[in-house]
């Protein structure tokens, strides 16, 4: 009996106490508790209270919100002059040399490319990477503007070498939004700039930082590149690398990779100087002008060697039966009159060697051949009906080359 009433006692004293705490509770946080339960009060919904103020007003921060205001500025201007450059290849299936059953292929691919641009004038011509219109026809390149405008293209010309290509809106417009060109020799380590562009085709992407080097090397190319930490990704290849004036500092070329299998960014772009682009710029449209063909494109490599032979870009497998080089080129097409024509190479032909001598790709064919001195003589490995011979060509001198 009396450890009956010592645990009424205790239940009893523990009651009071929750009740005690409920109550200050209640009166402290003014939610639904035991007391509201005993009150036969209904729980409502929670109360949700957020702050109708900034914990700092703009007028505390007079130059951050300038700050703010100027960047929102200069991507407004900037924005409506970068465009995004669209591309369409059309890259042939694996292909084999079999003794027995001659060429064989696959069923051809059509591979998208994405790239950007700026137009640079109110004709809408516009500046861009040559590695994103490399090996694609005029009519497979499209032009999308700010506003959403898709347009034909016209190749105008390009340099290789300083991967940069001139392209021209096809329209009659002359009233295009376009960017000027800054002097690249007077940016400073340290400088705020912006790149804009279409990094894995979000359009209209714009991201800000400083030029953290100048004259660094890609390769062992003569050329020196800005180096800058804004985000530059795939699809920023093209675009522009603007000041705080809104001018063209530089030409968005590539990100920096010590890894090659990480292909996102990694705080370290590459562009291509504005000085050194507009130079391109201006030997094209010099050159447009002596010959009188606007639409005609213009190529500043140095070579001067020509057979007139067109060739896949993709190589050829040749079956080691043949005993003869690994990889092949194949012939899609012959200049009429050209030294090809005339030394009696033909559609269908796989050049196998070029003066006794393998190379590894077609396109290493062709640069091979732009190497030689216009008038030698060369003797040309070609498979051709399931026969192996030779073919002796005399070069001449490529059309566009400069004398």
């Amino acid at each position: 009996m009396e450890n009956l009433r010592r645990l009424l006692f205790a239940f009893s004293v523990f009651v009071l106490a929750a009740l005690i705490f409920a109550w200050w509770r209640h009166g402290r946080e003014g939610g639904y508790g035991v007391i509201n339960l005993l009150k036969g009060e209904k729980p409502g919904p929670a109360a949700l209270t957020m702050p109708k103020k900034p914990k700092i007003a703009p007028d505390e921060l007079p130059l951050l919100s300038r700050l703010n205001d100027e960047f929102a500025k200069i991507s407004a201007v900037v924005l409506p002059s970068v465009v995004s450059v669209t591309t369409k290849t059309v890259r042939p299936g694996p292909m084999s040399w079999h003794p027995l059953y001659g060429l064989i292929g696959q069923r051809e691919q059509i591979v998208p490319g994405l790239g950007s641009g700026v137009i640079v004038s109110k004709e809408g011509h516009v500046v861009t990477n040559y590695h994103v219109i490399e090996g694609v026809q005029a009519a497979d390149i499209q032009i999308t503007t700010n506003d959403n405008k898709k347009y034909l293209t016209l190749i105008l010309g390009y340099n290789k070498e300083r991967d940069i290509a001139l392209l021209k809106i096809d329209s009659p417009r002359v009233d295009f939004p376009a960017l000027s060109f800054a002097n690249s020799d007077d940016a400073r380590v340290g400088q705020i700039v912006l790149a804009v562009g279409n990094p894995f085709g979000l359009s209209g992407t714009v991201t800000q930082g400083i030029i953290s080097a100048r004259d660094r090397h890609l390769s062992d190319s003569q050329y020196d590149y800005l180096q800058t930490d804004t985000v530059i990704n795939p699809g920023n290849s093209g675009g522009p690398l603007v000041n705080i004036r809104g001018e063209i500092i530089g030409i968005n070329v590539a990100i920096y990779r010590g890894d090659e299998t990480v292909s996102a960014w990694q705080g370290v772009g590459l562009a291509v100087p504005s000085n050194q682009a507009k130079t391109v710029v201006d030997d094209i449209q010099a050159k447009l002008k002596e010959s009188e063909k606007q639409t005609a494109g213009v190529s500043s490599a140095t070579g001067k060697g020509y057979l007139g032979l067109e060739v896949s870009s993709e190589p050829v497998e040749i079956d080691p039966v043949w005993g003869t080089s690994r990889r092949g080129a194949l012939v899609t097409d012959i200049g009429a009159n050209s030294p090809a024509a005339e030394a009696g190479l033909r559609q269908g032909d796989v050049v196998t060697k070029f003066q006794g001598m393998a190379f590894r790709s077609p396109a290493d064919l062709l640069q091979i051949i732009r190497t030689q001195p216009p008038g030698s003589e060369v003797k040309l490995e070609v498979i051709r009906n399931n026969k192996m011979g030779d073919i002796i060509a005399r070069l001449g001198a490529r059309p566009d080359a400069t004398p």
